[in-house]
């Protein structure tokens, strides 16, 4: 069974086409592709989404359809799930009649979710397989984003989760406007931090976990600094064998560093040269409060693997139960 998975978040658009093998429950990707569109340019600051921004990204919804066609995806296995941009911009409607437009008969309605079910979905694609691969739960899954940053725990199924405003693109437009950073700037930004993790710890609980897993591009790039990459390379990347103090490293270079050493990394996306900073600096809280919750022995790992295949493994099982007994998501 072919289906298609976008994700529209405030930085990036992604979209994977996969083939779902039903006695396995496992994903096989045709094509998993990624662009920084910039969506939520300014909406923190304006409360809508800008013209331009908005443009930019309906363009590439429209190549992301063809790329459907071209597949050969079915009507009605498409699912288009949108995130913090569009649930705080008063001009979100437009995006969703752009969207329908794009997909035309593929019959595609974006659906803008609440963080909760962000969260819920990040955790299914993320931690379908860890267990076979060694890594033990309880697991915290991280999902730093433009806009905001999810926050889930579980093990087989989700236990708890939030979703945080706090993202790379959101803490740039408060917080970084010097280059490289000054302290007093970083300090600002690492309030910011501090606040929305208080609420985590709150919800969530960042305790009582064995492994914490970090999701999406700017943790993917702290861990291509670590790793030494020449290039970007997933498969180097996904549940990489880094210590926390090699992840904590690579964050302070990418914090500390100027604009244009950041460009020149061999493995950065151009999109996220002048965000990786504040996504960084968000990873490194979060590895230190969760490593005082939980002790040395803590493991933290990277998966390329997250929301979306949970949003192409939610097509394929929709009635998928949201949560175990001890706590639901908010």
């Amino acid at each position: 069974m072919r289906v298609a998975a976008i994700d529209c978040g405030t930085n990036s658009i992604r979209l994977l086409i996969a083939d779902h093998d039903t006695g396995r429950n496992v994903l096989t990707d045709v094509a998993r592709r990624v662009e920084v569109v910039r969506l939520g340019q300014g909406v923190d600051t304006t409360g809508r989404l800008d013209d331009e921004a908005l443009s930019r990204t309906l363009d590439m919804c429209r190549e992301y359809a063809e790329q459907c066609r071209h597949e050969q995806v079915p009507a009605g296995n498409v699912r288009f799930v949108a995130t913090s941009a569009t649930r705080d911009a008063s001009n979100s409607e437009d995006f969703v009649q752009g969207v329908r437009a794009a997909f035309g008969e593929l019959d595609v309605t974006p659906e803008v979710i609440v963080g909760a079910e962000e969260a819920r979905l990040g955790f299914i694609g993320a931690t379908g397989a860890l267990a076979d691969e060694g890594f033990e739960g309880p697991y915290l899954v991280v999902d730093i984003g433009g806009g905001s940053t999810e926050v889930v725990r579980g093990t087989r199924d989700v236990v708890a989760g939030t979703s945080l405003d706090i993202g790379s693109v959101r803490l740039t437009e408060r917080h970084h406007r010097t280059d490289p950073p000054t302290q007093e700037v970083i300090d600002a930004a690492r309030f910011d931090i501090a606040e929305a993790l208080d609420t985590a710890e709150a919800e969530v609980g960042l305790g009582g976990v064995n492994t914490v897993i970090g999701l999406a591009g700017s943790v993917t790039t702290v861990t291509a600094q670590a790793l030494g990459l020449t290039s970007y390379d997933p498969s180097a990347i996904h549940l990489a064998d880094l210590t926390v103090e090699q992840y904590m490293e690579a964050c302070e270079r990418l914090i500390l560093s100027t604009r244009a050493e950041r460009a020149a990394q061999p493995f950065m996306h151009p999109g996220r040269v002048d965000v990786i900073g504040a996504g960084a600096l968000i990873w490194y809280e979060l590895i230190e409060r969760a490593r005082g919750a939980n002790g040395p022995d803590l493991v933290v790992t990277t998966s390329e693997r997250d929301i979306l295949d949970g949003i192409a493994l939610s097509i394929v099982a929709p009635d998928e139960p949201e949560a175990e007994d001890e706590q639901s998501t908010g």
